[in-house]
């Protein structure tokens, strides 16, 4: 059985030049973005038409964007500008995957040697990271998390 490489990357405090060279020296084959809004100003480089593009030119990858691993507004509101509590972000998190049925709609195949994209500079306290584990924990697959910093 082919383990299954799923990476996580957040854009927040990184230089175009790190950032993309964290994605193609991981042999990255497509950044799936996980973002709920992935066209803000605040994007920087990582809006979604200049990340295409970006991504494109510089390592051959692929972009797809699945707002579905997104948390909701109202999720991510209480939790971002509400100065909510993690552990009530990730059980709510979770939560809404289970009632989305994620493992079920998100071809493996998208994920795999793919990397998972949203703002947050680390991995801590940051959806894409429950994506992941929780995509590992369902799939009755060998899933390998690796995180680019």
């Amino acid at each position: 059985m082919k383990t299954i490489e799923i990476f996580t990357i957040g854009f927040t405090k990184k230089k175009a030049e790190y950032f993309f060279d964290k994605l193609t020296k991981a042999g990255v084959k497509r950044v799936v973005d996980v973002r709920l809004n992935n066209v803000s100003q605040l994007a920087g480089f990582a809006k979604k038409d200049d990340l295409t593009y970006f991504l494109k030119k510089i390592g051959g990858m692929d972009y797809v964007h699945l707002p579905e691993l997104a948390p909701t507004k109202d999720i991510l509101d209480a939790y971002k500008k509400q100065k909510g509590d993690w552990a009530i972000y990730e059980r709510k998190f979770i939560e809404l995957m289970e009632r989305r049925h994620i493992e079920d709609k998100i071809p493996k195949e998208i994920l795999d040697e793919g990397c998972l994209l949203c703002s947050e500079d680390k991995p801590h306290h940051c959806h894409r990271r429950l994506v992941a584990e929780y995509l590992k924990d369902k799939w009755n697959e060998d899933v390998e998390i690796k995180h680019l910093v």
